[in-house]
């Protein structure tokens, strides 16, 4: 399949122009609910109630320059950058839970986490 193209803006960014094309990355994402689950002693098993809560982790990684790299670091140093979800086709305001980058062969790993607001 071929890559897609990763859209992301820094928290400050207000215009078209602050968002950075990171061309050809592979995206993941991955989607979960809060549930809790009630175990009933002496009944018929347990009681599961879904919160409804979702939480969203997008796994993006690709290849970027020495240039692209320091403009991820310094979006990631700067608070809750803005993310365009390809897949649903909206901008998601997102947290960085980490970011890897080689310089050996210019890969990057960004994990970023939804913000629900």
């Amino acid at each position: 399949m071929a890559g897609i193209d990763f859209f992301i803006r820094p928290a400050t960014g207000t215009t078209s122009s602050d968002w950075i094309r990171i061309p050809n990355t592979d995206i993941k994402v991955k989607l979960t609910r809060r549930i809790t689950r009630t175990i009933v002693r002496g009944g018929e098993g347990d009681n599961l109630h879904d919160e409804g809560s979702e939480s969203t982790v997008y796994s993006v990684s690709g290849e970027i320059g020495i240039d692209e790299y320091k403009n991820l670091i310094s979006i990631f140093r700067t608070g809750q950058p803005f993310i365009h979800d390809p897949f649903e086709e909206r901008d998601v305001k997102v947290v960085f839970a980490s970011m890897e980058y080689n310089s050996d062969n210019e890969s990057f790993v960004l994990e970023l986490i939804e913000d629900i607001v």
